[in-house]
């Protein structure tokens, strides 16, 4: 196993930072095990949820008492704050202040583009082998750009449409479906208007459902190819905006809004980027226990979340032993309980012994997405300015 510094950010810092001297040598695993022990990982992540934040505690507990390793949670309210202190910390020439950051998305690209990560490590994490790397194709690209195993990946979320099922006995499965059911039930239907990340992913569906080239989806575009590219996905909005709540004249800020808005009755449906929302809200007594969740039959826009080390971490070893903890059979269960968390797993369930995947036997409850759709992944990031430029100037005035 080479545990080492990818070729380009080791010949670009080598000589340049002191606490890069050699290439990785190869080591087992129980060798990084044993080197683990009585490090210490600073694991900066988000910390608005106190489901989240509970998670990552018992995840200190497990690996304090399984491997010698302490963690701690390093609160974050912004991920981009650690990604300006590493990049802070390398031009500095000093050991890295975080040894495992919960990233991805702009924040990874980043952070790969500007040479900020320790590895490829990811596919030499023995529960590796376990993650749905066919069923979940996200898990090794992250909104279009090759993780090449600089991170490692830990939750899934993919756009999940709700509905009171006690009024919406036949979910629109596509969207032109959902544009039949909006000229059905005119004004009972919204998105949230873009830039917000709902209302972009909302578009973003409806593009991956309508172009007819969908290669050109993870590729680098520019303006040109954009307009002629996008012109099926604004004659759908064309003519499924006139049906939708207040003639599609008016939209929503964000997706809380468009949910509590469904809760009052005042819409038909709502949208959200995590599955298991809303058996959430199911239990929290904010929808009723009518209610039902599903996904687009042919697939709909998802994206994995990655936990990654930077390469000036000091405790490398203990940060790939976390890495690989957080992807076990027990700690994926765990945090797809909806009780105590509800976060997808990446795990494929056809690779665990039954006793794995009885650990994924969560009861079922109101709210639950009862057949999960393929992901399709998330368009290349130049789509998104100019998704969003050509949605405000059509619909923004």
């Amino acid at each position: 196993m080479h545990l080492k510094l990818t070729r380009r950010s080791f010949a670009g810092l080598l000589g340049l930072t002191p606490f890069l001297s050699t290439a990785r040598a190869e080591e087992s695993w129980a060798d990084i095990e044993a080197k683990a022990r009585g490090q210490t990982v600073y694991f900066n992540a988000w910390a608005g949820s106190p489901q989240v934040n509970a998670y990552i505690a018992w995840v200190a507990d497990e690996l304090n008492t399984r491997y010698g390793i302490a963690l701690t949670h390093v609160k974050l309210t912004d991920t981009a704050e650690a990604v300006r202190r590493v990049r802070d910390e390398v031009r500095a020439g000093k050991d890295g202040s975080a040894d495992l950051i919960w990233i991805n998305g702009e924040n990874f690209h980043v952070m790969k583009e500007e040479q900020l990560l320790f590895g490829p490590f990811t596919e030499d994490l023995p529960n590796f082998a376990l993650v749905d790397i066919d069923g979940k194709p996200t898990t090794r690209v992250d909104f279009a750009e090759g993780t090449e195993g600089l991170e490692s990946p830990w939750g899934m979320a993919q756009l999940t449409f709700f509905a009171d099922g006690a009024k919406l006995d036949t979910p629109p499965m596509s969207m032109m479906e959902l544009l039949d059911l909006a000229k059905e039930e005119p004004g009972r239907i919204i998105y949230p208007a873009p830039p917000d990340f709902h209302g972009n992913t909302f578009i973003k569906q409806a593009l991956a459902e309508t172009i007819e080239d969908r290669t050109l989806l993870p590729v680098s575009i520019d303006k040109a190819i954009f307009t002629e590219a996008s012109k099926p996905l604004f004659e759908y909005l064309d003519q499924l905006h006139p049906s939708l709540w207040r003639e599609g004249k008016q939209f929503p800020q964000s997706q809380a809004q468009v949910t509590q808005m469904l809760a009052d009755g005042e819409l038909l449906m709502g949208l959200t980027f995590n599955p298991n929302e809303p058996a959430n809200l199911v239990m929290a007594g904010t929808l009723p226990d009518t209610t039902i969740a599903w996904q687009n039959r042919d697939g709909s826009i998802g994206n994995t979340h990655f936990v990654a080390i930077p390469i000036n971490s000091t405790s490398t070893a203990a940060a790939q032993v976390t890495a690989n903890f957080l992807l076990s059979p027990e700690a994926q269960a765990r945090k797809a309980d909806l009780k105590l968390w509800g976060d997808p797993t990446v795990l494929d369930m056809d690779k665990l012994n039954p006793s794995q995947r009885a650990l994924f036997n969560h009861a079922k409850v109101a709210g639950s997405v009862k057949k999960p759709a393929r992901t399709i992944p998330e368009p290349h990031g130049s789509w998104v300015p100019l998704l969003e430029a050509a949605w405000l100037e059509r619909y923004g005035a």
